[in-house]
């Protein structure tokens, strides 16, 4: 009898014990965030969503992180799931520019709050319906591009752009570039600008296209680094690498040990941890009630081979 007492008392308190770790941890756990990129098996993207997943759990928030796959259609479709699921808050990275506004105008018809990163939305209706947005100053990346291609080409002979007109971000990047060549009255010579859509495939594909219209070309601006690495590939297969000087832009780990390994000459920095923290802090304090900024733009440095040397995060492969 006694040894009965003992086991039901036992399970008694391991029942109690259970009940206050389960309600400890449902009185900590405050909601839903929704986040959707363009493309989550490019490594940028990668990197924001565990740091913000990372980040939105320290304030009792769960961040599920989606792919956007480089289809407008499939992101709407996410924002749609995030709005019908009531999710306290949208993380958006567009796929396209001007189609998410469809999306954004959902999220704020229900009331939820949406927050872009690294991409803007172009809609002028959708825009002003954006609470906050956070990214890198990609114009000014641009023309610190422009300023290494003038460097690195000594001002002469033709060059190709490798572009990504879908995405706010690489249009500001041309358009810095382009600027930057203009105000120094500039003897380079764009040639073409064409879309590699940003990865390393169709880098390569686009290159080898225009190596075959300009095969005299002696530099390659690319608006990140796995369109330039593409780049790169078609100019080695080609026996062109003393020819052409490729800036790319990111110092993605990958882009880092390519200036490390003089493959790119420059790829303008950016700080994907700031904006993953960034666009967290500006939910939590939007929904706290304080002021947040409409815009949040972080300037973007040189990356050169010296800077390369010194850097221990790329010995680590990091960010």
């Amino acid at each position: 009898m006694v040894k009965k007492y003992k086991i039901s008392l036992i399970t008694k308190c391991i029942t109690v014990v259970l009940l206050f770790f389960s309600c400890n941890t449902k009185s900590g756990f405050k909601g839903k965030i929704g986040m959707t990129c363009l493309d989550l098996t490019n490594p940028f993207f990668k990197l924001i969503a565990n740091v913000m997943q990372l980040e939105a759990k320290k304030y009792g928030y769960e961040l599920i992180a989606l792919s956007g796959n480089q289809d407008p259609a499939t992101q709407n479709n996410q924002i749609t799931d995030f709005v019908a699921q009531e999710y306290d808050a949208i993380f958006l990275n567009p796929v396209d520019s001007k189609s998410a506004g469809e999306g954004v105008k959902k999220a704020y018809s229900a009331g939820i709050p949406v927050f872009t990163f690294d991409i803007q939305v172009t809609d002028d209706d959708a825009k002003k319906l954006i609470i906050s947005h956070i990214g890198s100053d990609n114009y000014q990346g641009g023309r610190l591009a422009g300023e290494s291609m003038i460097k690195a080409t000594g001002d002469k002979g033709k060059i190709a752009i490798l572009s990504f007109p879908e995405i706010t971000s690489c249009q500001f990047r041309v358009n810095g570039f382009r600027d930057i060549l203009i105000e120094n009255n500039s003897s380079l010579q764009i040639v073409t600008e064409l879309s590699a859509r940003g990865n390393r495939n169709d880098g390569f594909s686009v290159t080898n296209d225009i190596l075959q219209a300009h095969p005299d070309i002696v530099g390659i601006f690319a608006i990140n680094d796995p369109s330039a690495l593409g780049a790169y590939a078609a100019i080695q297969k080609t026996g062109k690498v003393d020819q052409i000087t490729i800036v790319g832009f990111d110092a993605s780990p990958a882009g880092k040990q390519a200036v490390f390994e003089k493959i790119l000459y420059d790829s303008p920095q950016q700080f994907p941890r700031k904006m993953a923290t960034g666009t967290v802090d500006a939910f939590i304090a939007y929904s706290e009630g304080r002021k947040v900024s409409k815009n949040n733009f972080i300037d973007c440095k040189h990356y050169y081979y010296n800077d390369s040397i010194k850097d221990s995060n790329r010995v680590k492969e990091q960010w």
